[in-house]
């Protein structure tokens, strides 16, 4: 990944303190960005991690659906 994220694209550093956005309220909506976001793993886990997804998706059945109904709608392949 080297880094490409840059400096400061920690979710939870950019967020307002005492944010009165609905989405922000409850104690676990932060924890759960943090999960979403991975802050706990390393750069060589996160790097591991997207290959593995990326590897998943590339043989998902759902992905290649998805693609054909791009393609036949928008003409995106």
């Amino acid at each position: 990944l080297g880094g490409c994220a840059g400096p400061g694209a920690n979710p939870s550093s950019s967020l307002p303190a005492g944010s009165q956005l609905p989405c922000f309220h409850g104690s676990s909506t932060i924890r759960n960005l943090k999960e979403r976001f991975h802050m706990n793993m390393t750069e060589e886990q996160l790097q591991l991690l997207i290959e593995q997804m990326v590897d998943g998706s590339m043989r998902s059945i759902t992905t290649k659906l998805y693609d054909g109904f791009q393609y036949l709608t928008n003409g995106i392949m």
